[in-house]
């Protein structure tokens, strides 16, 4: 009994890492569930991150670049992750403004400032000062901000990480049934390009 225990132990053992060499060899691992997107009209592309992690900042140019040239069939979505109280203060901003219509304005500026300026952004004032330096009247962020709409994708967001298997940030699930991150893909250009590939893979059926 005690051999057959070993043997089942050992099996289990070899076929886990040779899902994960597989995993690492093609850049990505599939999901399991896969997951429902929210228009399976389109490809659905969901970039985890958060404003504080240096992985996330490397990979924004390459991002915004593709998004420069994205496929007219993808649905791309930007997903702020939440693991601490920390984390749910940049959510929180970046929702706030998704809300007000102003994330272009604010997205690159506010990597800047958590990296390079080292400035933490982790209260509302803070937040709604950095918020009029973009053009937002403080009322208006505060209103937002402290309102039912963001509260409901704070709470949505919080669920988000356990539903997609994300442990780390940046990870990017495409259509719901795949996911890349760094470790996987190796380098911010090859996650673009798993992600592209896995597009032209769900686009076209093969």
């Amino acid at each position: 009994m005690l051999k057959k225990r070993i043997r089942n132990v050992l099996l289990l053992a070899l076929m886990m890492c040779a899902a994960l060499v597989r995993a690492e060899s093609t850049g990505y691992e599939a999901l399991s569930p896969a997951q429902p997107t929210r228009d399976p009209a389109k490809i659905e592309v969901i970039e985890f991150f958060w404003y504080g992690c240096p992985h996330c900042y490397a990979l924004e140019p390459y991002m915004e670049k593709w998004l420069k040239n994205k496929p007219a069939n993808v649905d791309f979505v930007r997903q702020p992750t939440i693991f601490n109280e920390l984390w749910g203060k940049h959510a929180k901003a970046y929702f706030t403004a998704e809300t007000l219509g102003v994330v272009d304005k604010i997205n690159h500026d506010f990597f800047e400032v958590v990296q390079n300026k080292k400035q933490k952004l982790d209260s509302e004032d803070q937040l709604a000062k950095f918020f009029a330096e973009h053009g937002v009247k403080e009322q208006d962020f505060r209103t937002a901000f402290n309102s039912f709409a963001v509260d409901a994708k704070m709470r949505q967001a919080q669920a988000m990480p356990a539903r997609y298997g994300i442990t780390g940030v940046p990870a990017v699930i495409i259509n719901g049934k795949y996911k890349t991150n760094g470790p996987l893909a190796g380098s911010p250009e090859k996650i673009i390009e798993v992600m592209d590939k896995l597009i032209k893979q769900e686009s076209t059926g093969h």
